[in-house]
């Protein structure tokens, strides 16, 4: 079977004139529609209107056109069966053997702010119509809905004079991914329109995959990377090995810790947590006192940072082993001091990239979906005798951001707007605050402590104020809040109800 007649109706004229040049030349006709046949008119491609063949005019300003029995007809008939060929001869239309149509720009449109009118007129029928008409006979009609499959498709049917089944099939899926995600798009719009506020009653996800990865978190676990939305995924790597599963979980963690900041802001990961935080007035000081607060498992970490990689951080970073780090935007000289370490990663992030409001998390057999952790506090309450001085105030502050990305049981010791000591995913938050503590050293005396929930027992609090600890931040709310309250009160601590938890799980 060859290709003789091609519909091409397109929003996106993107290479469109040399592909239909090239489909002339092949032996193609070409059946076309309003605009687009104008289109292939100007630069002399010889069109016949899809009005010749339906004998009805194109009406409602355009919004009816392809929308006839003869065109689908001549797209749903199979070519084997007799009694179809036998209608299509009695009508007098020929077999549309290749549909080529992308459709309206709905997204792109509502994306810029439209108003309801404007939006409504992008939401195209035909072109979904005739596409799942032509994905369903894919045996017979191949259809084409990006560009840049063009180039593929005309060496293919150069070489072999037709398209495998194999090729019409995969066309015929990137169909109905394209019509499911188009459609899921305009649900989405129309649920806000309605404004009922809340999660949808059906949840729907449209993923691009951008890249297969070596493996997962482990070597016999395969993995691929999603663009869902907005976010990390945006980012453009500029130079290093191929991104791996956990560098991308990490770099996450960490750009998002240090979105937290204004000030220039630098954060250490480790699997996922924060080994060290800081702020200072330069991204290189602020670097390198976080990578100083545990050097130790800093080696091989993941750096996020809120400013641009200048060429005095980046020789920071190259001065020890890290595995990949991201940043808004890189000086040109700073890449040439990275690309003294050709394995390591570099991914830029522009700060302006959005996030989406919601995250979602798999469980066996479902998900779930809730808002992003975007509430920093809900009060600043003073619940012991001695309120926090002002440089505790900001040390406070600091590490109540910080706390928010760390795993549950969380608590964080910072000074001077650095972590000191980070107690993160345990089991008991006084097994956190040891770990906080023993990390510090003697770095904790002086420092302030944040919690990422209450207290349950005092005994947290005895251990922080025997390490030095002058003050503590946390949501409050435990049934022993005047216990704990009492305790700081007898070592003269200052203490801080927020009436915000941040559990990370």
């Amino acid at each position: 079977m060859t290709i003789k007649r091609a519909l091409i109706s397109v929003s996106d004229k993107t290479g469109l004139e040399e592909f239909a040049k090239e489909l002339q030349k092949l032996g193609v006709e070409i059946i076309s529609t309003g605009g687009t046949a104008r289109y292939l008119r100007e630069r002399g491609i010889k069109v016949k209107e899809v009005t010749e063949i339906t004998k009805f005019p194109e009406i409602l300003n355009g919004r009816v056109k392809t929308l006839h029995p003869l065109i689908h007809a001549a797209i749903l008939a199979k070519r084997e069966n007799p009694s179809h060929m036998e209608v299509l001869r009695q009508l007098g239309v020929e077999p549309i053997d290749l549909l080529v149509v992308n459709l309206y720009p709905f997204e792109e449109t509502i994306s810029k702010g439209a108003k309801l009118e404007e939006a409504l007129e992008q939401i195209d029928i035909g072109g979904p119509t005739l596409l799942r008409a032509a994905a369903k006979n894919f045996k017979y009609v191949a259809v084409v809905t990006n560009p840049n499959e063009y180039g593929e498709i005309l060496q293919e049917l150069k070489e072999k004079g037709d398209l495998s089944e194999e090729t019409r099939l995969r066309l015929a899926k990137e169909v109905f991914e394209l019509t499911s995600h188009y459609d899921a798009a305009i649900a989405g719009y129309f649920e806000k329109l309605c404004g009922e506020g809340g999660f949808p009653r059906i949840l729907s996800i449209y993923a691009e995959k951008l890249q297969e990865l070596r493996y997962g978190e482990n070597p016999h676990q395969a993995a691929a990377l999603y663009r869902f939305g907005y976010g990390l995924a945006e980012g453009r790597k500029l130079q290093g090995k191929e991104l791996s599963f956990n560098n991308l979980v990490d770099l996450d963690a960490a750009w998002s810790l240090v979105q937290e900041f204004e000030e220039p802001t630098a954060a250490v990961i480790k699997h996922t947590n924060p080994c060290g935080v800081a702020s200072a007035e330069s991204i290189c000081e602020a670097y390198r006192l976080a990578r100083d607060c545990d050097p130790l498992s800093a080696y091989g970490g993941i750096v996020g940072l809120n400013r641009k990689m200048d060429v005095k951080t980046a020789e920071e970073i190259t001065s020890t082993f890290i595995e990949a780090v991201v940043a808004p935007t890189y000086e040109p000289g700073a890449l040439q001091v990275l690309a003294r370490k050709p394995n390591l990663r570099a991914l830029e992030v522009p700060a302006e990239v959005r996030e989406l409001d919601f995250e979602i998390k798999q469980i066996s057999g479902g998900i779930l979906v809730q808002q992003k952790d975007r509430e920093l506090l809900a009060e600043r309450k003073v619940v012991t005798r001695r309120a926090p001085t002002e440089e505790e105030w900001r040390d406070l502050l600091f590490a109540w951001k910080v706390v928010k990305h760390v795993k549950s049981n969380a608590i964080v010791l910072a000074k001077n707007k650095r972590t000191v000591g980070i107690g993160a995913g345990q089991m008991s938050r006084v097994d956190s605050t040891e770990i906080a503590i023993r990390k510090a050293g003697e770095r904790a005396k002086g420092s302030v402590l944040a919690s990422d929930a209450f207290f349950p027992f005092p005994d947290a609090i005895e251990k922080a104020a025997e390490a030095g600890v002058t003050a503590i931040i946390q949501p409050g709310g435990s049934i022993r809040d005047k216990q704990v309250i009492e305790t700081a009160d007898r070592f003269g601590l200052a203490m801080v109800f927020t009436g915000t938890r941040h559990f990370r799980h």
